[in-house]
């Protein structure tokens, strides 16, 4: 049979008699801190650079904050231009849309008659109109008569005590309103109720 092979073994080293060590160095390497000026001045100056380094560390987080906080900014202003760039060709475009329905209640059984083929061009010119709005995001605020006044969407021309209704119902509607996406583009004028509940 082969020898075992014997594994070499540690001596043991008491570990308590090690505690001081590096204790008198520290105090040396202070001491010679105190003695030597260059060794103090190099200390200073590594001092006033990691002092330098935190603050430009903060200006570039900052700058980065800012940075982003525009690109932020820049794409909201960007999406609020593309849904609402348009109100302002919208809101001229609008007495278009009412001056038609004007011409529509206008006509009564006798031009109907008489001008249908008219009509029916202003009918479709009106779908036409009502179709483009749509599809750029603008709905109309239609309210009818009997419903509550909205003050958010509504705009009050007069009120008048008319029997039988409440206080802030509609009693007549002069002029519809829109809406552009989420934004009030122009509030429906009506008549209001004031008399007592």
């Amino acid at each position: 049979m082969a020898e075992e092979q014997k594994k070499p073994t540690m001596p043991e080293v008491d570990l308590s008699a090690l505690d001081g060590i590096g204790g008198d160095q520290i105090d040396v390497t202070e001491a010679a801190l105190e003695e030597n000026p260059e060794i103090e001045a190099v200390h200073e100056e590594l001092e006033a650079l990691r002092a330098e380094r935190d603050e430009f560390r903060d200006r570039f987080m900052r700058a980065l904050a800012d940075a982003e906080n525009t690109r932020k900014r820049g794409e909201r202003d960007r999406r609020e231009a593309e849904q609402y760039g348009g109100s302002k060709l919208a809101r001229d475009i609008l007495p278009i849309y009412d001056n038609l329905a004007r011409a529509l209640e206008a006509a009564d059984e006798e031009t109907k008659k008489v001008s249908a083929a008219l009509l029916e061009g202003v009918e479709l010119t009106m779908r036409e109109l009502v179709s483009v709005f749509k599809k750029h995001g603008i709905e109309p605020i239609d309210p009818k008569v009997g419903d509550r006044f909205d003050p958010l969407v509504h705009q009050a021309m007069f009120e008048a005590p008319v029997p039988e209704t409440r206080a802030g119902d509609i009693i007549q509607v002069s002029e519809a309103g829109f809406m552009l996406h989420d934004r009030l583009l122009r509030p429906a004028k009506v008549g209001v109720s004031s008399t007592p509940a």
